[in-house]
């Protein structure tokens, strides 16, 4: 009887242990989905120049690195895409890869369409390597820091 007790007791504890380890996992590729749903409504509104939606994903504090190495604060990025100066004519990612730690994550990805222009002219093109760092402020992921490199100005622009 004493050996049953023990037998189900330890059973209920791997158990709860599996059960907690499913729930976190699950709870972890949520998280990931989110990102990747994220990441795409925010190529989207750069694309449609739908400032509303993407100042809501940038932090206040966020940061631009373009592949030239030339730094945007969101109030410069946000600004030059309203006003039409810097244009994104397409921009489609390829795969994620998605990292997610305590209130922070990392994404990176290369584009698999890509084009934009500055003051009208097509100014960069091909498939540039993205790295992103979001943070959960307030209960919501906003993107902090975007990195591009790679791609190049389109052919007959310099």
């Amino acid at each position: 009887m004493i050996a049953n007790r023990k037998l189900f007791v330890v059973t209920l504890i791997a158990t709860c242990i599996q059960v907690s380890s499913c729930s976190q996992r699950d709870q972890a590729q949520h998280e990931v989905e989110t990102l990747k749903s994220l990441e795409n409504q925010r190529l989207a509104s750069l694309v449609n120049a739908d400032i509303e939606v993407a100042s809501r994903l940038h932090a206040d504090d966020f940061q631009l690195i373009t592949p030239t190495g030339n730094s945007y604060s969101k109030e410069q990025y946000l600004g030059d895409i309203s006003s039409g100066i810097l244009d994104y004519v397409s921009w489609q990612p390829s795969d994620f890869s998605v990292r997610v730690y305590d209130g922070v994550a990392a994404i990176r990805y290369e584009d698999s369409d890509f084009l934009v222009a500055f003051d009208g002219e097509p100014v960069w093109t091909g498939h540039l390597k993205h790295t992103n760092l979001y943070e959960k402020r307030d209960g919501h992921w906003v993107i902090v820091w975007s990195h591009a490199s790679g791609g190049e100005p389109p052919e007959g622009s310099e």
